[in-house]
């Protein structure tokens, strides 16, 4: 029996041990609701990327779908990868000139189950990495909407990783990153206007720019392919944007419920303006033209969302909505470039608004860590958001010029003629997204202006769809 009990003891001996270690994890202030309240908007946040997979895969022509799901797929695991070895170091690490992190965090050497009060004081660091690792994700994954069915897929590759580095890190640094010059400067970004939309929808711009309008566009159809598979997209967008804005509070309480709910308000009067706006200027309210407003609507309120209360909030909705129409129905097409899915037009478009327009109704009495805004008594808000607007668009659309022309000394930028018009799913991935179907199936062997595709075509007009 004592021989047992002896065993038993030295079984439980590192149990033991360990308890002084979970005391100081209680005494630095780890909070386990806060804790599971970022680990779920980590989660929400992370479903948002697979749900621009499918909002802008169904908006593409179907000999694309797979290319342009494959695109946010696989930054999911190329962000990852960059971030765990030195990109969250970039952006959160000790300051080196007020512009970007130094290498210190290296492989996320220090960064570990305990709280760093710079940043969240009552979670774990690990914890606040990983929250910012998913906005790191779709921040990238938005810029594919710009160049949607015609970049090569390992100039893609070499694109991404060079941009979240060069780009996305320092931008992150400089508006979050403790002794970052615009943070410094005051400027109030609550969850990405600046960071994520603008610099996206601007790189997406550039990016377009430099790539050249698809084949065939102005002069051919190149309408959705799957609108349902968009809405549902729409959908997950919303759902995860609760974790993305309410998330950023970085702790269960009064502010994270603030946040929630001007999102959703916000995200709710974008698409009504949206809807309306079109209605009026083309005669029907379209769906697509409903779940484009809802994400205006999401990227207009993100900034603001932890600084304004529901009655600024209908109005950036409001103004977001029918602003990004415009953008889109009218800008694009008197402009002519080729924005394929509109990131341009509603992330760099809504985020500039967003951000400008948390400097008129920013209010320290739903965040007392923030500031004032103009129609709070402090103009000078508008100013610094301003600034910081106008240096995140220089420097997203320089150095993304710099980057893709880099890449292009290596890689080739564009799929050729022949790729272009047989469809990337094929001939770039050897796959076809709907191989059941004769077109599908005709596309991935003949190319979708070839005789055979048209003798198809031809033959099956006026069927019934199996």
């Amino acid at each position: 029996m004592r021989n047992r009990l002896l065993r038993v003891l030295f079984l439980l001996m590192p149990l033991l041990l360990a308890i002084p270690g979970l005391a100081r994890a209680d005494e630095v202030g780890l909070d386990t609701g806060d804790t599971a309240f970022v680990l779920v908007s980590t989660a929400l946040v992370m479903i948002m990327t697979p749900g621009l997979a499918l909002f802008y895969g169904g908006m593409v022509r179907r000999k694309n779908v797979l290319s342009t799901i494959m695109q946010s797929f696989i930054i999911i695991c190329l962000v990852s990868v960059q971030w765990v070895l030195f990109g969250y170091s970039l952006a959160f690490g000790p300051d080196q000139g007020h512009l970007t992190g130094t290498l210190e965090w290296l492989g996320l050497k220090g960064v570990g189950m305990e709280a760093n009060a710079d940043y969240a004081a009552t979670i774990p660091h690990q914890v606040f990495m990983m929250f910012q690792l998913m906005f790191a994700i779709i921040t990238a994954a938005l810029i594919t909407g710009s160049i949607a069915e015609r970049m090569r897929f390992p100039a893609f590759l070499a694109f991404v990783l060079l941009w979240s580095t060069f780009v996305y890190d320092p931008l992150a640094h400089w508006v979050w990153g403790l002794g970052g010059w615009l943070r410094n400067l005051g400027a109030l970004d609550f969850a990405g206007g600046t960071v994520v939309h603008i610099s996206s929808g601007v790189s997406g711009l550039v990016a377009a720019l430099v790539l050249g309008r698809r084949k065939g566009y102005g002069s051919e159809p190149m309408l959705p392919h799957h609108l349902p598979m968009t809405v549902l997209g729409a959908s997950l967008l919303w759902f995860g944007w609760f974790g993305f804005n309410a998330g950023s509070a970085l702790a269960a309480g009064g502010l994270a419920a603030s946040a929630f709910m001007v999102t959703n308000t916000a995200a709710a009067m974008a698409a009504l303006s949206w809807v309306f706006t079109e209605w009026a200027h083309r005669g029907k309210p379209t769906v697509l033209g409903a779940v484009s407003g809802a994400v205006a609507g999401l990227v207009a309120i993100t900034p603001a969302s932890g600084f304004v209360g529901p009655m600024p909030a209908l109005l950036i909705g409001l103004v977001a909505g029918a602003v990004c129409y415009l953008a889109v129905s009218l800008v694009k097409a008197k402009l002519g470039y080729d924005d394929s899915l509109d990131a341009f037009g509603v992330h760099g478009i809504g985020g500039t608004w967003g951000a400008l327009a948390t400097g008129l109704f920013a209010s320290r009495a739903v965040n007392s860590a923030g500031n004032d805004g103009l129609f709070f008594g402090n103009p000078g808000q508008v100013w610094i958001q301003f600034v910081g607007v106008a240096a995140t668009w220089a420097f997203a659309a320089i150095l993304t010029f710099v980057i893709l022309k880099a890449v292009g000394l290596v890689f080739k930028l564009r799929a050729d003629t022949e790729e272009e018009v047989q469809g990337l799913d094929t001939t770039l991935h050897g796959e076809d997204g709907y191989p059941d179907m004769v077109v599908g199936s005709m596309i991935g062997h003949s190319g979708a202006g070839s005789p055979a595709v048209q003798m198809a075509l031809s033959a099956d007009a006026g069927k019934p769809a199996l």
